[in-house]
């Protein structure tokens, strides 16, 4: 049985019961030509320009004959003149793979050209690992779920321990002086990170003040003591509230930053020319931005602490019926330098945390524009955790050694 299909999806030959006689057709267009070899088997000449504008053959009328028949162990593709081709053709040929599945019959492509068959693999490449996502997604059970969020969070964690000490490894090489990086791109990352952000902190911070100045009212009211209000703000900012807020407020503002721009010089490829060009992309790109954080970080961090006090003042003087001399003799008692110290230390351990999880999320990015977005999204996440971490255990430490 021999069938002609032409690209006006019209059949253009005769289905004859005799086997091995092909009807050829000598239009220009795609064609698409079955053959029945023996019991067991079909083969499939394809030819002409198979594209979009030339009437490519009808995936249905081409495969309806084939549809119903059977005896379909194997099926053989060949070229029989193709002179061009396109996404048609892909299209022809994954329905031609679906019917061949479907009738659990071998598909065989090799008689076909090397370009159409990378073509077609490549599309099978991609539709099983969409599919495995979909089955990722849909399949697993709770504790599955559970148990890949925390493999994926210690490896993060992992990445994150060995980016530290690449970083470190180009601290060591700025201190012997070898370090190559641009001084102007170290002062302007130091004009964001500062100036820059003083804005936002000041805000942040006045109402953080005021919040935990209207939170100790309620409860010192109840025994006479507003007066201990500015000891409670104070002690509060200083040891806590303003290394916090800080590092906080930079995660989601710098180390946002930090990863988008690594992660669009990444997407560019100008990561991979600095590579080329003998340029280590953890000292010309990372550490003046690592550097121009931790340096910054303590700074912002007494900025956010003078401002949370003042918060604080505002509720304790217009509120409470303190003076502004009782309010700040009361702050200047219970603040310590030991409490000013711990309070320096977290936010430059802040600063490093915030630092290294925005670097290494763009540095790491994919080449797309989604990746970026991802690894904006993760730089964030994943700074915010690590600084609530740090955070709880700076604090046990300073519980258990009494600091």
């Amino acid at each position: 049985m021999t069938s002609d299909y032409c690209g006006n999806m019209m059949v253009c030959g005769t289905v004859r019961k005799r086997s091995n006689s092909p009807i050829m057709n000598n239009s220009a267009s795609a064609q698409v030509r079955i053959e029945r070899k023996g019991d067991a088997g079909f083969e499939i000449g394809l030819q002409g320009a198979w594209r979009a504008g030339n009437n490519p053959a009808s995936v249905k009328e081409s495969l309806s004959s084939l549809d119903d028949q059977s005896g379909m162990e194997r099926i053989v593709l060949r070229d029989d003149g193709l002179t061009g081709w396109d996404s048609s053709l892909l299209v022809f040929l994954r329905a031609l793979s679906a019917l061949a599945r479907q009738k659990g019959s071998e598909l065989d492509v090799s008689g076909l050209p090397e370009g159409v068959q990378r073509l077609l693999g490549l599309a099978d490449n991609v539709s099983g690992r969409a599919g495995d996502r979909i089955a990722g997604r849909l399949s697993p059970s709770l504790v599955s779920r559970i148990g890949e969020l925390v493999l994926a969070g210690f490896r993060d964690f992992f990445q994150f321990v060995a980016f530290l000490g690449e970083l470190t490894m180009a601290f060591g090489a700025l201190l012997r002086g070898r370090a190559r990086y641009r001084g102007s791109e170290l002062w302007a990352t130091i004009q964001e990170c500062g100036p820059e952000a003083l804005p936002i902190i000041s805000l942040i911070s006045i109402l953080v003040g005021m919040i935990l100045a209207f939170l100790g009212a309620v409860q010192l009211q109840a025994f006479g003591a507003e007066l201990f209000i500015a000891d409670a703000v104070a002690v509060g900012m200083v040891r806590e509230m303003g290394a916090l807020m800080t590092g906080i407020i930079m995660a989601g503002r710098t180390g946002a930053s930090f990863a988008a721009r690594l992660g669009t010089m990444q997407v560019n490829e100008e990561i991979d020319a600095l590579k080329t060009m003998g340029f280590s992309p953890i000292e010309f790109l990372v550490l003046p931005r690592a550097l121009a954080l931790i340096l910054m970080m303590p700074l912002l961090s007494i900025y956010a602490v003078v401002l949370g006090i003042l918060g604080g003042a505002i509720v304790g003087v217009f509120m409470l019926d303190l003076t502004p001399i009782q309010y700040y003799m009361q702050t200047v008692n219970a603040v310590s330098i030991q409490a000013i110290a711990s309070g320096l230390i977290k936010s430059s351990v802040f600063g490093v945390v915030v630092a290294v999880s925005g670097c290494l999320q763009g540095v790491r990015c994919g080449r797309s524009a989604a990746a970026v977005g991802e690894a904006t999204t993760a730089a964030v996440v994943n700074a915010i955790v690590y600084i609530i971490v740090a955070d709880s255990l700076i604090s046990v430490i300073y519980v258990i050694t009494g600091f």
